[in-house]
């Protein structure tokens, strides 16, 4: 566990990249959509209501999470090797600091929904952390929905990373086209059977828990893939 805590210690010697960034994008973010807002509600006198004062914009900071996946694995992997640390401590003490950074995050946005809800979009109709269906029920679904998020953007990261010093650029190049091939193959399968009306029942039926556990699901999986990969990656 020690060692485990070390590499956690490890990768927050540049903090830009797990706290000074984020934070500085959620700011960015709110202050630009909150100037947007503020310029729609001068013109039409009235303040957009939640369903239509959504921006969007706490997106910005989970999709970084991919960038910081990525980082985690191409820069810091190196140095680990250089000190000698395992692959499968190495592993472990990125996966915790991912999962604690992630855990901050829906914390930020969990607590950050209040406020916003109760001055109306921050006076203004601008709502970038009540995220509507997300945080309409208990306050632990949005939370778990916002970690599930974060976590899954940086291990799809960390995974594309290891497959790169893995393997190279080729393989991984040829492994992302394959994919999207099978996204298309998939769409136009339920496109012929005529399951659409299926999937949308599908959907629907989801809560932002129920999608949560879902994308837990397969950041476990991307994580076990990355795991294996990562044990015969070469720094």
């Amino acid at each position: 566990m020690n060692r485990t805590l070390a590499v956690a210690r490890m990768q927050l010697v540049n903090k830009q990249t797990f706290i000074w960034v984020p934070l500085l994008i959620i700011a960015g973010a709110f202050v630009v959509s909150w100037l947007i807002y503020f310029i729609i509600t001068s013109a039409m006198g009235d303040a957009p209501a939640r369903g239509q004062g959504f921006n969007g914009a706490s997106q910005a900071a989970l999709w970084y999470f991919l960038v910081i996946g990525v980082q985690a694995m191409s820069l810091t992997f190196p140095f680990s090797q250089a000190m000698s640390v395992t692959r499968r401590t190495f592993y472990l003490g990125t996966g915790l600091l991912a999962a604690g950074t992630g855990a901050v995050l829906a914390t930020l946005y969990t607590l950050l929904a209040v406020p916003e809800l109760a001055t109306g979009g921050w006076g203004v109709g601008s709502y970038m952390f009540a995220v509507p269906w997300v945080t309409d029920g208990a306050w632990y679904e949005g939370w778990l929905f916002f970690f599930a998020v974060t976590l899954l953007v940086f291990v799809l990261g960390f995974w594309v990373a290891t497959i790169y010093k893995r393997f190279g650029s080729t393989v991984l190049t040829t492994l992302l086209m394959g994919l999207a091939l099978a996204i298309v193959a998939l769409i136009a399968l339920v496109t012929w059977q005529g399951w659409w009306g299926n999937v949308g029942a599908w959907f629907a039926a989801q809560t932002p828990l129920t999608m949560a556990l879902w994308m837990l699901a397969l950041t476990v999986a991307l994580g076990i893939s990355s795991y294996g990969t990562l044990r015969r990656a070469t720094p």
